[in-house]
């Protein structure tokens, strides 16, 4: 496939990657010229939806530089198709490509609800927050008919389970029936996160995903609901966005957002090249400098896999980053740190194995 941008859709290209040393099949030159002449232009890339059957549904990690030691995923894959996403490359353990593939070929959980009532069920179960949408958006659009996301939240809500959500969709406000209560008990913790307040630009890098100002709604929506909510000014892309944080944060604070944090731009394994893919379809003009100021982010390489700075970014440029992003968070009374969540209200769900041992 030619790297040119698609409409609505964020990478330029479909490759499968190569890490796994899977199969690859090159297309006849001829035959694709005989097939366009016969059959017309391809047709438009549809977004499909495939059930997976996991047999548990909290994941588990140990590293140093995350706040959280379990998550979940409804979803494998997002339809926001945000070009810079981490979480690209896990496509490639499904021998699909982690460029449109990953944004066209989602993968749903149903079960999630069912796995999670039977894992924070079980005796001896220790309970900490579990942290929604870090690796895929859990409010992307097919949740509006799949409402995996939702069914989780009414387990944690039964059972008075802390739980936190990053998300770019204003779709969460859907929940604030059961975010709200939850909230009074201090049990739950939003953050919305918000690349660019330029609607064309945002719909460049985050083709699928809502627009900021919706994205500013739900700050808001949440804020006045009693729901402590964050903006994630996250990522920073260097010579593209990073001119809009003070201006991020300043709207964020004044919808009632409490606290922020940001992240500079990662691109690990496949990213890297989609990404500058992504930089020559988009931004030809700056393309080479957007990835000298990265490498200096990152130790001059595309990409910093190593705890603790892969987060914060390395050398003067990261430095600076940094610098003006706590300038204007104190600014903005944004300083404040994250709320502690309560753990000592959990209940195991009704008829749960931990039960019968109380």
């Amino acid at each position: 496939m030619a790297n040119h941008a698609r409409p609505a859709r964020g990478a330029t290209h479909n490759a499968v990657s190569q890490r796994f040393h899977l199969p690859q099949s090159a297309a006849d030159g001829d035959w694709l010229d005989a097939r366009e002449a016969i059959d017309g232009a391809p047709p438009k890339l549809r977004t499909t939806v495939t059930v997976e059957v996991p047999r548990t549904i909290i994941s588990r990690n140990t590293s140093p530089d995350i706040p959280f030691d379990r998550s979940i995923n409804p979803y494998r894959g997002c339809e926001h198709g945000c070009i810079y996403c981490f979480a690209r490359p896990s496509h490639a353990f499904l021998d699909l490509s982690p460029g449109l593939d990953f944004e066209t070929r989602l993968f749903a959980k149903p079960n999630a609800p069912a796995l999670l009532t039977a894992e924070i069920g079980k005796r001896g179960y220790s309970v900490a927050p579990i942290a929604f949408g870090t690796n895929t958006d859990a409010y992307q659009p097919i949740e509006r008919e799949w409402r995996i996301m939702r069914g989780c939240l009414e387990v944690l809500a039964v059972t008075n389970h802390p739980l936190t959500i990053t998300t770019k969709s204003d779709r969460v406000v859907r929940d604030i029936d059961l975010l709200a209560p939850m909230a009074a008990k201090q049990l739950v913790a939003v953050a919305i996160s918000i690349t660019s307040l330029n609607p064309k630009l945002a719909m460049t890098i985050e083709p699928r995903a809502p627009s900021p100002a919706k994205r500013i709604a739900a700050i808001k929506a949440l804020a006045a609901a009693g729901i402590p909510v964050y903006v994630s000014v996250s990522p920073v892309i260097p010579a593209i966005t990073d001119h809009e944080i003070e201006h991020i944060l300043a709207r964020a604070a004044d919808a009632g957002a409490q606290g922020a944090f940001f992240l500079p731009v990662r691109l690990p394994w496949e990213v890297a090249p989609l990404f500058k893919a992504w930089l020559e379809a988009h931004f030809p003009d700056r393309a080479a400098k957007v990835m000298a100021i990265i490498r200096d982010i990152r130790g001059g390489r595309d990409n910093d896999p190593n705890f603790h700075t892969r987060f914060r970014g390395q050398g003067p440029w990261g430095q600076l980053l940094r610098t003006r992003f706590q300038i204007a968070c104190r600014k903005h009374q944004l300083d404040r740190g994250q709320v502690a969540l309560r753990t000592d209200l959990f209940r195991p769900p009704p008829g749960a194995q931990g039960q019968l041992f109380d």
